[in-house]
């Protein structure tokens, strides 16, 4: 089986880390040939990428490329690529190529991460292309329901993301204090809602002033970016909370945390609070895409309303206050993402997937 992951960037997102993943994986499982193309731009996960799978970068400048086409086209004929395994907005040069290949099956990856507001999306291109897709995989239950409804894929499924821990040596040191250390991990996005947990935060510093926040992600310097530091220094927090940019070694950030924090307004299942999860490591997590199917309230987290910083603060201060009940959390979601969210898992639920594309050709 010869699968060519689809990506526009290698920057350190969700989606982007979810098709390295794949790549990686299926470059280690035998009886398959992995292959990755960046198509717009490289970035930060390049240096992830395993030496086993066959790497293309396109460089494409707009839609319709016809240099990048043509050179995807001819990777797709030398690599006699079976699926193409397009996420996001790649749909589109994927369903390019098919047109060219007709034989090339396209599995299409939704990780919309605006899902608590899909009516405000822009779909009729996708719409249109989605009767080449052999099959939809979709991040959680409301986009897959929304393919569903809205798209022509024969076949759509629900599959959870998994995380895996990096090898990187420690490059990166969080300053505070040992057992005060708060840890965001997403790309500063508004989806993202880093304003509800300043302010929930300013609350946390109030109680307890050695704390810090550390927010680690891609910092794009753009009007988002900038209300983040306005708002750092309205609330007075400019030597408690530490923007870091994007970072390659989460495993070693995540061992210098102690508590762990989503505040989106907005979600699909994000990779963050899984590999909080794989790290043992208490979570507080807004209510949004599926985060409520990994967090079980005060089992193995506390998960609170999306846009309430005065909850989100009580969570932060519940699991700070109580470390018996943190240790406690960080524990049981650890073995809940090693049972559920593993590589192995997804690997055995992807590859069914693809064999059923396979095998329809043959029926």
């Amino acid at each position: 089986m010869r699968v060519l992951q689809l990506i526009d960037s290698l920057d350190a997102g969700g989606a982007e880390r979810v098709a390295v993943n794949i790549a990686n994986a299926l470059s280690l499982n035998e009886g398959s040939n992995s292959c990755l193309c960046a198509t717009r731009k490289e970035g930060l996960l390049k240096s992830s990428l395993d030496k086993n799978v066959a790497y293309l970068f396109l460089s494409k400048k707009s839609t319709f490329d016809i240099s990048a086409i043509k050179r995807l086209n001819k990777f797709v004929k030398n690599k006699k690529i079976d699926i193409i395994h397009a996420h996001s907005t790649s749909f589109f040069l994927a369903t390019l190529v098919r047109f060219l290949h007709p034989k090339v099956k396209i599995v299409w990856h939704d990780h919309y991460g605006n899902s608590e507001f899909l009516e405000k999306r822009k779909s009729k291109t996708l719409q249109f292309c989605s009767k080449y897709f052999s099959y939809s995989i979709c991040v959680n239950n409301t986009l897959k329901d929304w393919s569903i409804t809205h798209l022509k894929s024969a076949n759509v499924a629900y599959l959870p993301n998994f995380a895996v821990k990096d090898d990187y040596k420690p490059l990166t040191f969080l300053k505070g204090v040992d057992g005060k250390r708060f840890l965001h991990l997403a790309n500063l996005r508004p989806q993202k809602d880093h304003i509800t947990l300043l302010k929930a935060f300013k609350e946390v510093v109030n109680e307890c002033p050695e704390c810090t926040l550390h927010c680690v992600g891609k910092n794009f310097d753009d009007d988002y970016s900038k209300l983040i530091i306005k708002n750092i220094n309205e609330l007075g927090l400019t030597d408690k909370v530490f923007l870091y940019g994007s970072k390659k070694d989460i495993s070693n950030i995540l061992n210098q945390s102690d508590i762990c924090v989503l505040s989106s307004k907005s979600e699909g299942l994000p990779i963050a609070l899984l590999e909080y999860g794989l790290a043992g490591k208490p979570v507080v997590t807004t209510n949004v895409g599926n985060c409520n199917q990994v967090i079980e309230n005060g089992v193995n987290g506390v998960i609170v309303d999306k846009e309430v910083p005065e909850l989100l603060a009580v969570g932060l201060l519940h699991v700070l206050k109580n470390e018996d009940k943190a240790r406690i959390y960080g524990q049981q979601l650890q073995e809940k993402v090693k049972k559920l969210y593993s590589q192995e898992t997804y690997l055995t639920k992807l590859k069914a997937i693809y064999n059923t594309v396979i095998d329809a050709e043959f029926k």
